[in-house]
């Protein structure tokens, strides 16, 4: 009975230690991504694309 005990916490600290390493991998990562968000608060219109967009330099 004694080794079966020390064996089922054994199998519980490798576990305990696999989820550590875990969400310190999963926190890292999720750290390194990078944040779109939305492309429509991003947007810059480009004016040499509009029908009447005059251009300042001379040719």
């Amino acid at each position: 009975m004694k080794k079966a005990l020390k064996i089922i916490a054994i199998l519980a600290a490798v576990a305990g230690v696999a989820f550590g390493v875990y969400m310190l991998v999963r926190k890292y990562v999720e750290s390194k991504k990078v944040v779109i968000g939305n492309d429509a608060e991003n947007y810059v219109s480009c004016s040499c694309c509009d029908d009447t967009f005059v251009s300042e330099t001379v040719a």
